[in-house]
Order: C-alpha cells, then structure tokens, then sequence
C-alpha cells in the first residue's frame, strides 16, 4: 500500500503487474483502476478541479453550487459509494447536513494494509452506520469486500449502491460499447416498462452519438442469475471493464448518462460519463419515497439492516486488454 497524491488529492495505492487500484483518502471513492498495459483508467475524473471534501464550504468554492450535492461533486471521482441513501436527502435532512447519497462519499476513511491489499473504514455518524472495504488484488481482478454494521439499537432500511462512473479518454460517442444480464427496465418518472437493451429508438448497448443528452433508467437483473455483471469495452483503447456481483445482493442495475446537457455549475456543458451503478434500489430518490416505493418488479427496492448487525457484499472489478466485446456486441 502506498500513499500518495491523485489529481491533487490524498490517496491510497495498490499495485501488482497488471493493474492498479487508487481510492481516495477523503469519501473513499475508487477514483482508477488502471490497466497498465495501455495506461487506461476507465473510470471517471471530473473536469473540474478536485478538492478534499472537508475543505468544501459555498463561501469559498462556488464553483460547486451551493445544494446538497455540492460537497460531493467537489470531491467525486470514479465509483462512488452511495450510503446510506442513493439520491437526495430531504429538505429537512439536507438542514441537519446530509448530503446527496449520503455521508460516505464525503467523509474521511482510515487505511491500512492488509495481504495483497487494502483495508478501509469509516463511521457515518449521521446514518448511525459503520463501513469497511476491503480491497484485493487477483491478477487483473480486484476482489472487494465490504461490511456495514447497524450502530443503532433498531432495524432500519438503507439505499446501498455502487455508483461506479465511466468517463473519457474510455467513454467516447457512438462508440463505447456496453453488456449487462439485465431484463425488465424503466426510465426515471415513467411507468411504462421496457426490455433491455432497447429504450424506444435508442440501443443502451451503445453510448449515444448525440452531442447532448441526459437519462437515467433502471434495471433488473436476471433473477434466474446467482451472478450479476456489467462490461464495458472501448473499440479505440481496445480496452475492457467488468463488474461483476451477486444479484442477491444488489439486484439493480441504474445507468445513469450525462452527455454535455448539464449546464450549470460545476458542469458547465462540460461532462461526458456513463453511470453504471449496481445496488440495491432501482432509482436515486429520497429515503421516504424509497421506502413508499417499496419494491418493483416483485424485488424489494431497498436493504434492512437489523438492529446491532452487520450485513456483507462482495464484489470484483476487472480490467484489461481485449480486441474485442463479447460475441454478442460485435
């Protein structure tokens, strides 16, 4: 493990022949997971200046906005956990400082070793959570393991998501191509259903050639799966990325795209990043309308946690060289 400077910011640094792993001190986001055979990073970084999150005030960085979302956006980078809501918190949590998919992905985490990897650990005070992460390299394989414990004395529904964002040099127009083992699907603010891939006249299996457009739609992966995964493969690096979970764990699969349509600040008609974000709600919403919600599909659309336990999900992400994307994409 090493600890070193990213893009200005604090970090922690795993490393074998193959691939290396970066997670950021402050909000713990897996901000690259580099091939080193090509010197890609799929993952998304803003290109917008990036600074520790416990320096962000409205006062002093504007540039961020001034909304729930703006100590995180001044910190983002990669995949980011979502804990313990994934979307906005509401006007009356905002008040008391909960952030928009909550405080993990702003707070600081604490690091240490372990074999062939890393270990961190953070306690959301507000959410009455405790959080570890567990990182290990295989080859080109980082295997990831995390924990949440309930602090509280009483059970309780929590949003868990893994907001993993792809971004460029990788994410590029009418290009970048996608597979996922997801089934029935619906767009944000829609009740109609759809099958995936095809979302009207759009193919989600490739990143659209527009020079603008925007959309969320949620997925549910194929329950007849005991294993969920995502691949992401870009015809000019020639490079591949590749998630893959257990669907008991996070049965949804949110991708989320921004596309030069956001033109306020920090975004500026700047951005280009595909969200592919694994979890166990089907949409970004608030707490209240995550529990109303309740399920869909048949599939419950958030996580109960009991009273001073602990819950486990494992992961892995993979990256590395490949000519091609699967057969079914060519």
């Amino acid at each position: 493990m090493l600890q070193t400077i990213f893009h200005g910011r604090r970090a922690f640094q795993i490393e074998n022949g193959e691939i290396r792993v970066t997670v950021l001190a402050e909000g713990g986001h897996i901000a690259e997971i580099l091939d080193k055979s090509t010197g890609v990073n799929p993952l998304w970084l803003p290109p917008w200046p990036s600074i520790e999150n416990s320096e962000w005030s409205a006062e002093k960085y504007p540039i961020y906005g001034n909304d729930s979302e703006s100590s995180l956006l001044a910190g983002i980078m990669g995949h980011n956990l979502c804990l313990d809501i994934f979307g906005p918190p509401s006007p009356e949590e905002e008040r008391a400082g909960i952030v928009a998919h909550g405080e993990a992905g702003v707070i600081p985490y604490d690091f240490e070793a372990s074999p062939d990897g890393l270990r961190c650990r953070c306690v959301l005070q507000g959410s009455q959570l405790s959080f570890e992460r567990v990182i290990t390299l295989e080859g080109r394989r980082a295997r990831i393991e995390e924990t949440v414990e309930n602090l509280a004395p009483l059970d309780r529904p929590v949003g868990w998501t893994q907001h993993v964002t792809l971004g460029p040099p990788f994410l590029e127009r009418g290009r970048t191509r996608f597979l996922a083992n997801a089934t029935r699907s619906r767009a944000i603010g829609e009740t109609a259903d759809f099958d995936w891939p095809f979302y009207g006249d759009r193919d989600l299996q490739v990143y659209p050639d527009a020079l603008s457009s925007s959309g969320y739609t949620a997925h549910l992966m194929d329950p007849a799966s005991a294993a969920s995964f995502f691949l992401a493969w870009s015809p000019t690096h020639k490079v591949l990325i590749g998630y893959v979970w257990k669907r008991e764990d996070f049965p949804w699969l949110g991708i989320w795209e921004e596309n030069h349509s956001r033109t306020h600040t920090p975004w500026l008609g700047r951005t280009m990043t595909r969200g592919m974000e694994f979890g166990v709600s089907p949409f970004p919403e608030p707490r209240r309308k995550m529990i109303e919600r309740g399920s869909m599909y048949n599939t419950p659309g958030y996580r109960w946690i009991p009273a001073r336990s602990k819950v486990t999900a494992g992961y892995f992400a993979t990256v590395g060289p490949a000519e091609t994307m699967p057969e079914a994409l060519v």
